[in-house]
């Protein structure tokens, strides 16, 4: 079965990620859950590490809080390639609207470039984002905002 990462998030989000559903599981016990549901060892492995980097802990992703709140990103060749214009035109939408501050757009910029898969359309864009969020203490609101944009773009698309 090819699957890659962004499923492994994805399925992990519908079914154990949400604010309903509080993970239960132990990590080993969800990764042989994940294995018997068709996903490889290696995705599954991989989608863990790209979890653990959302966590309020990791100080990675750091950004000068001093900085205006008006400031532009300045995007890199490799992050131009892997986010469209769309992406980075819906970043900077998220930014201005105060769903995501400075540092929140730079932790969803490196999950979107941690991911392996080439371009990253603008549906996986706000599942990242709203991954992110989840994440961050705080941000209920936002999320929930979000989640509303996510889950709006999935039910236009089933009708």
């Amino acid at each position: 079965m090819k699957e890659n990462v962004f499923d492994v998030l994805m399925y992990l989000y519908d079914n154990y990620l949400t604010d309903d559903n509080e993970i239960t599981t132990d990590e080993d016990s969800l990764k042989n859950i994940l294995t018997h549901a068709g996903f490889g060892d290696i995705e599954v492995d991989k989608a863990f590490e790209w979890l653990e980097s959302l966590t309020p802990k990791n100080k990675s992703i750091q950004t000068d809080m001093s900085m205006s709140t008006i400031s532009h990103r300045i995007f890199n060749s490799q992050e131009m390639e892997k986010l469209s214009t769309d992406c980075r035109g819906m970043l900077a939408f998220l930014e201005q609207a105060k769903i995501l501050d400075a540092q929140d757009r730079e932790l969803v910029i490196d999950r979107v470039m941690a991911l392996e898969s080439g371009d990253i359309d603008l549906y996986q864009l706000k599942w990242v984002v709203l991954m992110v969020l989840l994440n961050q203490p705080g941000k209920e609101g936002a999320y929930a905002w979000m989640e509303e944009v996510v889950m709006d773009q999935q039910a236009a698309a089933l009708h």
